[in-house]
């Protein structure tokens, strides 16, 4: 190992001695470990978190050996003990099945709640699924878009993303899975009430990627206030209404200027800021017109707003 300017030479380790860990910046030493004998050495603290991940095993595997040479048990190496606590196995059981046919709801139309980026996205699914070869299905009202090109998807429905066609869909083509979150809050909102009619259960079709539960969660303002609540994080005060009375009894027990939010949509569709009572009576009657549910909340304006973004598998494999 190195330190203070001294470092040990791999290229010159003695018999039985192995590198352990190796510093990606500068390729110098920072671990050896015997072969046969329980003794291993490292330049950092494990307990500091030095590493991509945290090493502080590294003390268990340590005593593990001690106790077992101690113990007379059959001598398990340094380097196995440690690519076994280092080896990650997924708790959640990966599903062996899959889908032959997967149900894409499009970008649709450049509006509000439909964005540009959801054909770009939508379009990436497509090929990646056909890398799969499994057979792709796309429902987008838009003919001027990528995804719904010639020779991208199997086969295109230039339909409204509305929860009658996308049902006459999957009754005639029934699919095995339904792609949701490449269509903007409109395919989020239909799908939401697909799954309240009993659609996907009816036809057995499968949510794939984030599912129903999570939307709502998350698209549900009153839920998603109550969800970080439970986990102690702080939030601005709010309330959810439901009628413009309501509105205005909340925007008095919170103080102006607030802030009102119609729930299951994005792009601030329906949303905006209200200093009086006669602004915030406007505001409310918009957005109840886009949906049924508002949130009135303690104004930020004038805050900064950082967005955290990731991107996880079912192998618990995060980007972010």
């Amino acid at each position: 190992s190195q330190n203070h300017g001294f470092c040990v030479d791999a290229s010159q380790l003695p018999a039985d001695w192995e590198v352990l860990f190796t510093n990606t910046n500068d390729n110098s030493n920072e671990g050896i470990v015997h072969s046969n004998l329980p003794y291993f050495s490292v330049q950092f603290h494990p307990e500091h978190t030095a590493g991509p991940q945290d090493l502080e095993c590294l003390f268990d595997v340590f005593l593990e050996s001690v106790k077992d040479e101690i113990g007379g048990h059959p001598r398990i190496s340094v380097r196995d003990r440690l690519t076994q606590k280092l080896t990650y196995e997924p708790a959640v059981p990966i599903a062996i099945e899959r889908p032959k046919k997967v149900l894409i709801l499009g970008s649709g139309g450049l509006s509000i709640g439909q964005a540009g980026e959801f054909d770009y996205s939508g379009s990436q699914a497509i090929k990646a699924l056909k890398e799969e070869s499994i057979q792709t299905l796309l429902i987008n009202p838009n003919i001027a878009t990528v995804q719904t090109s010639k020779g991208m998807a199997d086969k295109v429905y230039f339909l409204p993303i509305i929860p009658e066609y996308v049902e006459q869909v999957i009754q005639s083509e029934r699919p095995d899975g339904v792609l949701l979150t490449f269509g903007g809050q409109t395919a989020l909102n239909c799908g939401v009430e697909l799954e309240k009619n009993g659609v996907f259960a009816k036809y057995n079709v499968k949510i794939l990627g984030t599912p129903i539960e999570s939307i709502i969660q998350t698209e549900d303002r009153k839920i998603f206030a109550d969800s970080i609540s439970e986990i102690n994080e702080r939030i601005a005060p709010s309330a959810a209404v439901y009628s413009v009375q309501e509105a205005l009894e909340a925007a008095e027990k919170i103080g102006y200027p607030v802030m009102a939010r119609a729930a299951f949509s994005l792009g601030g569709l329906g949303s905006g800021f209200a200093n009086t009572k006669e602004e915030l009576r406007m505001l409310a009657q918009q957005a109840l017109a886009h949906s049924n549910q508002l949130i009135i909340d303690k104004s930020l304006k004038g805050w900064k707003e950082v967005e955290y973004e990731v991107v996880r598998d079912a192998y618990d494999n995060c980007i972010t």
